[in-house]
C-alpha cells in the first residue's frame, strides 16, 4: 500500500493518504504534506516536536493537525521526517513529530505551503483502506 499520492490543482497542491487504519492515514497526510515541501529521506529525526490539537470534527483534526505542522514549519523551520501519535481521539490527537530544522544546504526547497484548506476534503474509507483528500495553499 502507498503511503500518499500528490495530485495536481490549479494553483495549488493536493495529497490523498492512505492508511489501514485512520491514524495511519493521518500520519501519511502529514508525511504527504512535509514530501511536498522536501525530499524527506534526506531529513534526520534528531530533534522531536508534541503536538497537540483539538477540533470538533474528523475533517477539522485533520486540517488543524497539518496548519499545526505548517505553524511549526514557518515559525521554527522545523521538518518533520517520522510521527508517533501518542493519543488519537475523534476530536483530539497527541503526536511526537521526529526531525530536524530545516538547512536549505541540504534540504532542497520544493513548495512553500501556506495552509491546509477545507476546500474539497475527503476523508473515506473504501475497501478496508482510509483515505484522506487534502489541498494546501501554496
Amino acid at each position: 500500500m502507498q503511503l500518499f499520492k500528490i495530485f495536481d490543482i490549479s494553483g495549488d497542491a493536493g495529497i490523498t493518504a492512505f492508511g489501514r487504519t485512520i491514524e495511519e492515514a493521518f500520519v501519511n497526510a502529514a508525511i504527504g504534506m512535509y514530501s511536498l515541501i522536501t525530499d524527506i529521506d534526506k531529513v534526520r529525526d534528531i530533534k522531536s516536536v508534541d503536538i497537540i490539537v483539538e477540533s470538533q470534527s474528523l475533517e477539522g483534526l485533520v486540517v488543524s493537525w497539518l496548519n499545526e505542522l505548517i505553524f511549526h514549519f514557518d515559525t521554527y523551520g522545523f521538518i518533520g521526517k517520522k510521527i508517533v501519535l501518542n493519543d488519537f481521539k475523534k476530536n483530539k490527537l497527541k503526536a511526537s513529530v521526529f526531525g530536524e530544522e530545516f538547512d536549505p544546504e541540504r534540504h532542497k526547497g520544493k513548495l512553500l505551503i501556506k495552509a491546509a484548506t477545507y476546500h474539497k476534503l475527503r476523508i473515506e474509507k473504501k475497501n478496508g483502506i482510509w483515505e484522506i483528500d487534502v489541498i494546501f495553499d501554496v
